[in-house]
């Protein structure tokens, strides 16, 4: 079967700011904590419950072999291979 592909990328970057006395590792990466705990998964969330809306589109996610910390890929499928319903 042929397929295309076409990638879009939407990247967070994630910065702190500590002042000039810290030490390092004094916070024990509590605002990494918070992004994965509460922040990331929200957003997760909001973006398949938006994609799934789409007309005609599946969404999934794929591993391509790194940790989730670092990278969630989202799939989104359309397959043409397969009748369309008729619409006027």
């Amino acid at each position: 079967m042929y397929q295309e592909e076409k990638t879009f990328m939407l990247r967070f970057s994630l910065e702190v700011q500590f002042p000039d006395d810290y030490e390092g590792d004094e916070d024990h990466h509590a605002w990494m904590r918070a992004w994965e705990a509460r922040i990331k998964p929200e957003m997760i969330r909001a973006v398949f419950e938006s994609l799934r809306r789409a007309p005609h589109w599946t969404v999934h996610t794929r591993n391509r072999g790194k940790s989730p910390e670092d990278e969630i890929e989202v799939v989104l499928e359309r397959d043409f291979s397969k009748a369309q319903p008729f619409s006027i």
